[in-house]
């Protein structure tokens, strides 16, 4: 299972990278959107960084909460751009939403697993 919980990491990371090239490549005219884009970026490759680190310390409650916390505003701002864009189901949306929410259910386990 901890092959897959750095999977769905990676997987985030790799997002990232999509989200940053996509929000310059669209936002290069608009600094101050493109910033704000680049901070989301910058969100989900800490998020990411962080999920890696908890799946190798499986033991760190406190890092299973602050990932947990972090993977459902993230999965809030995930809904939230697919609402504002009138499409909840966008692809965008929908995969970074789906891979955060296995990052979740992985946080929630190690927290569970941790206490026993």
């Amino acid at each position: 299972m901890v092959w897959f919980d750095r999977a769905l990491s990676i997987l985030l990371i790799l997002g990232g990278i999509g989200h940053t090239i996509g929000s310059i490549r669209f936002y290069w005219h608009d600094p101050l959107t493109m910033l704000w884009a680049l901070s989301a970026s910058l969100f989900v490759f800490l998020f990411g960084a962080m999920s890696l680190l908890r799946a190798s310390r499986p033991s760190d409650v406190p890092l299973a909460w602050i990932c947990l916390a972090s993977g459902l505003c993230w999965i809030l701002a995930a809904l939230r751009f697919g609402y504002l864009i009138g499409n909840l189901f966008d692809p965008r949306a929908i995969i970074f939403a789906v891979i955060t929410l296995g990052m979740c259910a992985f946080s929630v386990r190690s927290i569970v697993l941790a206490k026993r």
